[in-house]
């Protein structure tokens, strides 16, 4: 599975963006799908996740009430709306496919596809 992530860019803190990942294959259905950040000098930290059928959401402590993970199985992608941003969220994003137990996608050791990253700034 390819994993393409995109719509990362600058905006400006209490704006939004919308991030998109795109899957090469329709297996894209049948795994959980997470999204990780790596901001500069600091630990890969999780985000969100979401089951293949799309009901089942997991969010990391400090992105919980800000972003949201959804998913649109018809184009393979899932996407991460993130809404009141804030220069800490500035950082590259990975979205990431993983299977087995859904509680275990918040561990980045359950992905096994990882795509490139999209960069997103947060200016003050």
């Amino acid at each position: 599975v390819q994993l393409q992530a995109s719509g990362g860019g600058l905006v400006q803190a209490g704006g939004s963006l919308r991030l998109s990942c795109a899957a090469s294959e329709r297996t894209f259905n049948r795994v959980n799908m997470g999204w990780f950040r790596r901001a500069l000098g600091k630990e890969r930290e999780f985000v969100a996740s979401i089951s293949p059928d799309g009901v089942r959401t997991l969010y990391g402590d400090s992105v919980k009430g800000r972003f949201t993970i959804s998913k649109d199985s018809a184009k393979n992608t899932v996407y991460l709306q993130m809404n009141i941003l804030a220069p800490e969220d500035t950082a590259v994003y990975y979205c990431a496919a993983a299977n087995g137990v859904f509680a275990s996608t918040i561990s980045a050791a359950a992905y096994i596809y990882w795509g490139q990253g999209t960069l997103v700034t947060v200016s003050s």
